[in-house]
């Protein structure tokens, strides 16, 4: 949510932010209802005083027997009851005209965000690792010939149509793995808190970091008006919602492994083999709340945290800054984290670290207190992928497969399996 006065104070700034994420100039429109809003307001402040002036003057008239003047004032009375009742309907609904418009604006690019419309104006910020030289032609993590068995897409379809997967045997046992695997190293290096939270939201959650109204069909919602969770996000960052925290506890910083659910309503046709695209997933997310003047530094570090994730897999990455037309509707600067997938020989995203500014903390009223006695302030929220577990396991899948169909995997899992160092070719884990 944006700031009002700041739109006050500087709306060609806000218009030409806007127009850095192709949105048309709306200041103008914000601050006519607002102007509204705040005459009706102004109006029946006024309304009110006359109406309190004559009520007091009606007990005099009273006493003194002039019943002219008594019932003139009192018909005054009731005449301003009912203009401050219509005042005051004016200016609740201005009030929802003007949140509703303002809900579904996005934030506003920091100025060293990239200009750009789409992901071909992202800006590459580094590479790790270099891409295998296989002496083969590496195949799709769901080709391969010991995955290819338990990693089941009719089942799934059988059971709750496209988009699905069912994982079994050894390639179900990476995938456990590799979850567990990323919030250890989260919780025991990074300093974050684990944290075991609700996949069932509500509206008001939802809300709160972005997702409604303007995103609803992108997510899913049961008969009883709960919403499934599209990341922890949604549940990480609600817990400072209408809180005053201590401004000298901040940060905090948590990590979650949940499932995340996603209509992909905008992604018809994209990735519809495989599993790097599904309704159902698992992520570790992490999300910090952090003092606005260590939001930024919050931000490198948390993208360094995904990061280590890869590198401890030795899966090569690249990590790019995502330009205005490409970036999420909450976000005011985000880097994306790109995996190497030899079978597609391409890089894809896996990572997306983000921070959000005051942005989310406005709309969900959540803020601190600098210091004891001190006037309260928005504090800042940041998200990120610690990272997407099912792109995980392709990667690992694809970069470590081998001529005969099996997969080496990394050292960092191998405690995880019990010392198996492998997928064989028949499936088994070795």
């Amino acid at each position: 949510m944006h700031d009002i006065r700041a739109i006050r104070e500087t709306p060609e700034a806000f218009d030409a932010a806007l127009a850095r994420r192709g949105v048309a100039p709306t200041a103008a429109t914000v601050l006519e209802i607002d102007a509204a809003r705040r005459a009706a307001i102004g109006q029946a402040e006024t309304e009110k005083a006359a109406q309190n002036a004559a009520s007091k003057q009606v007990g005099a008239a009273k006493a003194k027997g002039d019943e002219a003047e008594f019932e003139r004032l009192r018909a005054l009375v009731a005449e301003k009851k009912a203009e401050l009742a219509r005042l005051d309907e004016v200016a609740r609904a201005k009030d929802a005209e003007l949140t509703a418009l303002l809900a579904t604006l996005p934030n506003l690019p920091l100025a060293t965000v990239p200009d750009g419309a789409d992901e071909a104006d992202n800006v590459e910020l580094h590479r790790w690792g270099s891409p295998r030289d296989f002496d083969f032609a590496p195949k799709e993590h769901f080709e391969i010939a010991g995955i290819a068995r338990d990693m089941d897409f009719a089942l799934a379809a059988k059971l709750s149509g496209s988009r699905f997967v069912v994982l079994r045997g050894a390639v179900a046992r990476v995938h456990r793995a590799l979850a567990q695997f990323m919030t250890d190293l989260h919780v025991d290096h990074h300093g974050l808190t684990e944290v075991n939270s609700p996949v069932l939201v509500r509206d008001e959650a939802m809300f709160g970091t972005g997702q409604l109204p303007k995103f609803a069909e992108d997510s899913y919602q049961t008969t009883n008006g709960w919403w499934l969770i599209p990341t922890s996000e949604v549940t990480l960052t609600n817990f400072a919602a209408g809180e005053v925290l201590d401004g000298a506890a901040l940060p905090v910083r948590f990590c979650a492994h949940t499932l995340c659910f996603r209509s992909e309503a905008g992604s018809a046709g994209r990735d519809t083999t495989g599993m790097l695209r599904q309704h159902q997933f698992e992520k570790v997310e992490m999300v910090s709340i952090t003092r606005p003047e260590d939001s930024l530094a919050e931000h490198d570090r948390m993208t360094r945290c995904a990061e280590e994730v890869l590198e401890a897999l030795e899966l090569p990455y690249r990590t790019i800054a995502l330009c205005t037309g490409d970036m999420g509707f909450g976000a005011q600067k985000t880097h994306d984290i790109e995996v190497w997938l030899p079978g597609q020989t391409a890089y894809r995203e896996i990572s997306s670290v983000s921070t959000c500014g005051d942005f989310q903390a406005r709309r969900m009223n959540a803020r601190f207190r600098p210091e004891p006695g001190a006037k309260p302030d928005f504090v800042h929220t940041l998200n990120g992928s610690g990272v997407a577990v099912g792109r995980c396991l392709i990667a690992v899948l694809e970069n470590g497969q081998t001529a005969e169909g099996g997969v080496e995997l990394p050292a960092a899992l191998h405690r995880y399996l019990g010392g198996k160092t492998r997928i064989t070719s028949e499936g088994a884990l070795a």
